[in-house]
C-alpha cells in the first residue's frame, strides 16, 4: 500500500482552493476549522482526522482520490453530456459528429502530448 505524502496531499488542496478563488479563511470556515489549521494542512505539517478530510473534500467539491493522489475523476457535469451509445451529443447532433468531435480532441491530445 502507498504511503501518504502530506505535503502533497496539502498541496492538492491549496491549489483546488485557489482555483475557486477562495482564500484559508473561507475555506477553513466551511470546514469549521481554523485558519492556522488549515495552513498546516496546506504545509503538510499537521495531520487532520477523516472528519476534517470529508469536510474539505466537501467544500472544496473534489473527490478523495485527486486530493490524496492526484488522480482525477471526470466530473459528473461533464458524464451529463454523453447520451447512450448511437444518439450522439445532448445536443441533437448525429453519432457522426460525436465521433468528429472525438477525433478532434484525441488529436489535440496527441499534439500536446508530441511538444512535451
Amino acid at each position: 500500500m502507498r504511503e501518504l505524502d502530506y505535503a502533497k496531499v496539502g498541496m492538492r488542496i491549496r491549489q483546488v482552493r485557489k482555483v475557486k478563488g477562495w482564500s484559508q479563511d473561507e475555506l477553513a470556515k466551511k470546514c469549521g476549522i481554523s485558519m492556522s489549521f488549515l495552513g498546516h494542512i496546506e504545509r503538510g505539517t499537521r495531520i487532520m482526522s477523516m472528519e476534517t478530510f470529508a469536510s474539505i473534500c466537501e467544500a472544496l467539491d473534489t473527490g478523495a482520490d485527486e486530493l490524496l493522489w492526484g488522480v482525477a475523476h471526470p466530473s459528473d457535469t461533464v458524464l451529463d453530456l454523453w447520451e447512450p451509445a448511437g444518439q450522439g451529443i445532448k445536443t441533437g447532433k448525429k453519432e457522426t459528429d460525436h465521433y468528429a468531435m472525438y477525433v478532434r480532441i484525441m488529436k489535440s491530445v496527441a499534439e500536446i502530448m508530441n511538444e512535451a
